[in-house]
């Protein structure tokens, strides 16, 4: 049996769990907390990093960071996670939805600027499989419009975006704030776990007592105030450091699995290349000013049919390969508040797109079978 996704241990997470109990705290803000926080900050140049439990509570932390209220709009793709558009649903917000491009399941970013009115907030673009979203262009709307960009990057890790100033950045470094996810499926993992990335100065502080339940607990610890109190509204974000202790065993090889990955990717992208060369399927494309992480690997078929056809067949012989979201604006929850427009990219890869398994130990053999049984699907 040939998994959609096997978690990769690098070896040293038990050792790192151990240390982190033999230094006798586990909770929030531990020795491993603050190494996986500085290892970010340094190689990726985010102002400030703070772990969080998953990705939805980084989001959720965004949120209340930028103070959204009920009445308040906030834009983002219809192709996206629950977690995405829920954290601001939690705080009044209503969700416009923007379509995805023709070419890639991200946000079409020409779309943004007629949702704009006089309502709206904050632009969360989704940079879908790892690859960017057109940052020049959001980030543009957004000092236009006066609106906070907060980078949904749950699946961005290592991946960056190259601006009409030839300046590569890292993803996740472009907004005023990012989220990250650290669940078992992304390259680098901890099971759960997730990451706020502050790169606006005027947040720093608040992201803290907001993190620690609304109190300015950190700062005591840290000596500058004598006794802590409740301050602000927050609840509680922080991660136990034995999650910071797995996650510092992955981000120590980040290049090692960043380079297997990548080779799984190329191999799956080779060899699938005749099929979609024939208009068959559709393989991914990563536009010029973005880089591939190798996040996962998927084809678009033409329908939900040749879908269903090409799962069971993988199936059959072991392998599992999965759809992806399912539109939110035609979601049971969302439909009745969507304002009715029509988003025909979204829904098109909410029945086409397909994720073929993607994990370090996939092996070329592994990689020959699928890839094999595709071809005599379609032969």
């Amino acid at each position: 049996m040939i998994p959609f996704n096997k978690p990769f241990l690098t070896g040293k997470e038990g050792h790192y769990i151990y240390q982190a109990v033999l230094s006798g705290k586990i909770s929030g803000d531990g020795i491993f907390t603050k190494k996986c926080q500085d290892f970010f900050e340094k190689k990726y140049g985010f102002q400030k990093c703070l772990l969080t439990t998953s990705c939805t509570d980084a989001l959720e932390m965004a949120a209340l960071l930028i103070n959204i209220v009920p009445g308040d709009e906030v834009i983002m793709p219809s192709y996206t996670f629950v977690s995405t558009a829920n954290a601001f649903v939690l705080r009044g917000a209503k969700i416009v939805f923007c379509d995805s491009r023709t070419d890639h399941p991200g946000m079409d970013e020409d779309t943004i600027e007629p949702l704009i009115t006089d309502k709206t907030r904050a632009i969360v673009p989704v940079h879908y499989a790892g690859v960017a979203c057109d940052m020049d262009k959001i980030m543009d709307l957004a000092a236009r419009y006066n609106l906070y960009v907060v980078e949904d990057a749950a699946q961005a890790v290592d991946s960056y975006f190259t601006g009409k100033d030839g300046v590569a950045r890292p993803l996740g470094s472009i907004g005023h704030l990012s989220a990250f996810s650290f669940h078992e499926t992304k390259n680098i993992m901890a099971g759960e776990g997730g990451m706020l990335v502050i790169n606006d100065h005027q947040f720093l502080e608040r992201a803290e007592i907001i993190r620690e339940k609304g109190t300015n607990r950190s700062k005591f610890f840290r000596g500058e105030v004598d006794k802590y109190g409740w301050v602000d509204i927050g609840s509680s974000f922080l991660p136990s450091d034995i999650i910071a202790a797995f996650l510092y065993a992955q981000i120590e090889n980040i290049g090692d699995i960043q380079r297997r990955r990548s080779e799984i990717w190329n191999v799956y992208y080779e060899k699938l290349l005749p099929l979609a060369g024939k208009g068959i399927i559709g393989l991914p494309v990563v536009p010029d000013f973005a880089t591939n992480n190798a996040h996962m690997f998927y084809i678009t078929l033409p329908d939900l049919q040749a879908r269903t056809a090409l799962i069971a067949a993988l199936k059959s012989s072991e392998i599992s390969a999965v759809f992806h979201y399912l539109s939110l604006h035609k979601s049971p929850y969302y439909e009745s508040k969507h304002d009715g427009r029509e988003l025909p990219e979204s829904d098109r890869y909410t029945d086409c797109v397909l994720r073929l398994p993607m994990y370090y130990e996939l092996s070329d053999n592994d990689l020959d079978l699928i890839t094999g049984v595709i071809l005599n699907h379609f032969a």
